[in-house]
């Protein structure tokens, strides 16, 4: 490679001039993963034999002209997408041995795209957490410094791309879970309108909720892998029929707005950075309009209800019969199935499905759930008034920088808070990224950016010219040589 990290563009034309070959890329990228990957933790599996036949076959298609848009690029999924072939386990005891029979649509997708699946990345337990603390495989750890955490539930997927040991990766977005880890890894995060991706082959966690979507180095990066990966699916009935995603190149003034009172509250450390891409933004000739989101403070609460309502539910198949480990207990079937799901879910997991069940439980589901449901509307609400006046919204895409690994064991509530900015946008169903804009104490700082639904190209462009008036999607963390 004639740059040490280039973009997905940047390999096609190298591949397609014949400067280097899928083949010998391929072996490089696992080069990298195999030098620096046990310091991160950030893969659960690699698929080498299967990564360089499909170089060797990429390597063929080039040659006679057959390319397609990601031919010869080397990405990774989360370990939530299924792999026919291969180990699907969602970081979970659960699933320590579940081989998918079927494909993910998505991956089916990147796949007929030309993407190079190299292997698997870590990532918090069935999605649930924000630090990539809850993994069965162990926490994985902040390329930039690896006393701290790289944010979940994607964590494995942001670190490996913030390390540059893959060109870019799949990732799931529940609460903010491919947002939050890219903001704490300092690369591009973006989660499309629900229902843009196919869920079909993720294994679900809140299906209402669940967002599939993409983390890389550069918001054109982001751009081609959604476009590879989007499109109408029959297996999915939330999936969307819509216009292909595509963006121009000519910049154009927009109307941003800005809730001042999300970003009163922040740290001086976060908020300078914020404020100085407010400023970037806004001397490049965008407005900045001034709104309100009222219903903002009582989101994380209202959202965790309904996730974990919806995990309860999804996950009441691992019983150890239909699903999932089987504990060798020695008792009736009751205690069987008790006993199962006892070993094979993790703490945080378990805190979640005994939360939703009591959430959906007689006596409570009125009080909890519905009222729950009646809050999301009216966050939905609230975003669809503001894009009245507005094209794109601005936010801080976390309260904090990534904290040190354990940080906030003690009080599982504090670990939550760390979504406030990212859940309302998934309630409401809106696509939205993070990008990075500046550091803190040599940690990364993300900018949200919201757009109305299915205005990803809104999204792809503003970010676009971001990126091309800053350098901070540049930055390279510096692992420590072992």
């Amino acid at each position: 490679m004639n740059t040490p990290f280039p973009s997905i563009e940047q390999l096609r034309t190298q591949l397609t001039s014949r400067e280097i070959s899928a083949v010998e890329l391929t072996e490089e990228y696992f080069h990298r993963i195999r030098s620096t990957s046990h310091q991160l933790n950030c893969f659960v599996s690699l698929h080498e034999d299967s990564a360089l036949q499909a170089a060797r076959e990429a390597d063929s298609d080039i040659a006679r002209g057959r390319d397609r848009p990601l031919t010869g690029i080397p990405i990774a999924h989360k370990d939530i997408f299924c792999i026919e072939g291969k180990k699907t386990t969602c970081c979970s005891r659960m699933l320590q041995s579940y081989v998918a029979p079927y494909s993910a649509t998505i991956v089916e997708n990147l796949e007929n795209a030309g993407a190079i699946c190299v292997g698997t990345t870590n990532m918090d337990e069935f999605a649930m957490g924000s630090s990539n603390e809850t993994s069965a495989n162990g926490p994985v750890r902040n390329p930039w410094n690896l006393q701290h955490v790289p944010g979940g539930s994607s964590g494995g997927s942001a670190a490996a791309v913030a390390a540059r040991l893959v060109a870019a990766c799949t990732g799931s977005d529940t609460g903010g879970s491919i947002r939050q880890p890219a903001s704490f890894c300092g690369v591009t995060g973006f989660k499309p309108t629900y229902g843009r991706n196919s869920r079909y082959g993720m294994v679900a966690f809140a299906s209402s909720l669940d967002h599939p979507g993409c983390l890389t180095n550069s918001v054109e990066d982001a751009g081609r892998m959604l476009s590879a990966m989007a499109g109408n699916d029959t297996k999915d009935s939330t999936s969307a029929s819509q216009e292909p995603i595509g963006w121009s190149s000519s910049t154009r003034p927009r109307r941003l707005g800005y809730p001042t009172r999300l970003f009163a509250d922040l740290p001086q450390s976060i908020a300078r950075p914020l404020e100085e891409a407010r400023h970037t933004l806004e001397a490049a000739g965008n407005t900045i309009v001034e709104i309100e989101l009222p219903h903002f403070d009582v989101a994380v609460s209202a959202y965790y209800v309904i996730a974990c309502a919806e995990a309860s539910t999804n996950l009441a198949r691992y019983d150890g019969i239909r699903y999932g480990h089987r504990s060798k207990f020695d008792g009736n079937v009751e205690d069987m199935y008790a006993q199962s799901r006892s070993e094979g879910f993790g703490m945080e997991v378990k805190r979640r499905i005994l939360t939703g069940t009591y959430v959906l439980s007689v006596g409570h589901y009125d009080s909890y759930y519905m009222k729950a449901q009646k809050i999301r509307r009216l966050i939905r609400d609230d975003y669809l008034r503001a894009f009245h006046q507005t094209d794109v919204i601005l936010s801080p895409s976390t309260p904090t920088t990534a904290f040190r690994l354990n940080a906030m064991d003690l009080d599982p509530t504090d670990m939550y808070k760390q979504d406030q900015f990212t859940v309302p946008v998934n309630m409401s169903g809106l696509p939205a990224m993070s990008v990075p804009c500046g550091f803190s104490d040599g940690l990364p700082v993300g900018l949200q950016m919201i757009a109305p639904h299915f205005r990803e190209s809104e999204l792809l462009e503003l970010g676009i010219d971001y990126q091309n008036l800053t350098d901070w999607h540049q930055q390279q963390p510096c692992l420590p040589k072992t």
